[in-house]
């Protein structure tokens, strides 16, 4: 996932938890002032009901000699009511206390909120109760909480929509050094060293020390070259001045036998060590990008030539070649290159075949990218193997010839040219190697 999309997730999410919390204690804020309210209210009316209480209401209480000995009185919508009772003379009793209950009024039940006054008349205790409905309060509430909750949906995807378009404008910067001086460039001679504009200083300090990381880079790139320059001229000089005085001294009638042999041994170990350094040559070459990669090439033609030219390794082991490939397919890219890696592939093909066994070369397209298969029927290899046999000196078995630095220049070859190669393989059953191709490639 993004940095962007990271973060835009993280700010909806902290909305979220703010909004949750508020939405929380949104009834505990609106209760609080609504019942304060109420309670003023319910004070004034006790104030003015105790105001005008006189001895005649209290006689008319107790001339009607009600069995509850309670005066009642309600509003027609039963918003509010209003009850006297008689009780006895409580010292200790608090004069003003509020509730919330439950009271059913002409067989309907609400909730009220009540104010119980305590107070004494001529001798007599009394408690004076005034209620007002909370219906209304509580569907107040829930409007309130419905409304809000809209509101702070819509302002979170807002809010979110607006975070993701606002840091993709502020990562902007980022993006364009991750794809134009990171992404773009296959070596140091290539990287663009101008200025990413941006107002952040944090991004304009990285592409700063971007810049001068990849100055000395190509410093060590530059010294990396001279090196195998220099690598290739002291040691490949050497090895052909000796190989030039082994030859001359076998043209030395005097040698015996066992001194010719063991001089023609020395000179097969100079070859032998002359191809490592030339490979290895070969592979920094290609990962240092000192080849050009302008030409067309069609592997069609380059399968035909190979066939051609191994098919007398072919007929030593007795091995079926069958050329199913049907497409002509243009690439552009350094031809010498791609022999190389074709023919390493065919030969190693051959070379862990066994008698009388098969190689079979295909090719087609896999998800709109062309692919060339070399499939040969060997003696396979396991997980172990198949891990390790693009290492340089990796070989499959130690009783093979070779340096073990064939597969290590394919892999070089198809970085340099963008080819993915993938391998798989079975004990006793083959090999086959996929070369699966970019898609910018144009067919013929």
């Amino acid at each position: 996932m993004k940095i962007k999309h990271q973060l835009a997730i993280f700010n909806a999410l902290t909305r979220l938890l703010l909004i949750l919390i508020l939405w929380l204690m949104l009834p505990v804020l609106v209760e609080k002032v609504v019942y304060k309210h109420i309670n003023n209210s319910l004070l004034e009316k006790k104030k003015k009901f105790i105001d005008n209480l006189d001895r005649n209401e209290i006689n008319d209480f107790i001339v009607r000699n009600d069995s509850t000995e309670t005066y009642s009185q309600f509003s027609t919508l039963h918003s509010e009511f209003l009850v006297l009772s008689r009780l006895p003379i409580n010292p200790n009793q608090k004069k003003n206390s509020f509730i919330n209950d439950y009271r059913i009024i002409e067989g309907e039940s609400n909730e009220y909120r009540i104010l119980q006054y305590h107070f004494t008349y001529e001798k007599e205790g009394y408690q004076l109760e005034i209620g007002s409905s909370l219906s209304e309060v509580n569907d107040l509430t829930f409007i309130i909480r419905f409304f809000i909750l809209i509101v702070f949906v819509v302002i979170v995807l807002i809010t979110f929509l607006v975070d993701t378009f606002y840091i993709e404008h502020l990562l902007k910067p980022f993006y364009k050094i991750i794809d134009t001086k990171i992404r773009r460039v296959n070596e140091p001679e290539a990287f663009d060293h101008t200025p990413i504009k941006s107002r952040s200083k944090d991004f304009r300090e990285l592409d700063l020390v971007l810049n001068q990381m990849m100055d000395r880079i190509g410093e060590l790139f530059k010294k990396e070259k001279q090196f195998i320059s220099n690598v290739s001229h002291e040691l490949l000089t050497p090895i052909a001045l000796l190989k030039n005085k082994f030859e001359n001294l076998l043209q030395n009638d005097s040698l015996d036998d066992n001194a010719f042999d063991k001089i023609v041994s020395s000179l097969k170990t100079l070859d032998m060590l002359k191809k490592i350094i030339n490979n290895l040559l070969l592979i920094s070459r290609i990962e240092n990008n000192q080849y050009e990669a302008n030409e067309d090439i069609d592997f069609y033609e380059i399968i035909t030539d190979l066939q051609e030219d191994l098919q007398d390794r072919i007929d030593d082991k007795e091995i079926k070649f069958t050329n199913k490939m049907q497409h002509h397919f243009g690439f552009t890219g350094n031809k010498t290159l791609i022999h190389i890696l074709i023919y390493n592939l065919v030969t190693n093909a051959i070379k862990y075949n066994q008698p009388k066994g098969e190689i079979i070369i295909a090719d087609g397209f896999l998800n709109q990218n062309y692919f060339i298969s070399i499939t040969d029927s060997g003696f396979g290899m396991d997980a172990s193997q198949l891990e390790r046999i693009f290492n340089r000196f990796a070989r499959i078995s130690s009783d093979q010839d070779g340096q073990g630095l064939g597969l290590a220049i394919a892999e070089s070859i198809a970085l340099f040219h963008h080819i993915e190669i993938k391998v798989t393989s079975q004990i006793n059953h083959g090999t086959t190697f996929t070369l699966l191709l970019p898609e910018d490639l144009k067919y013929n």
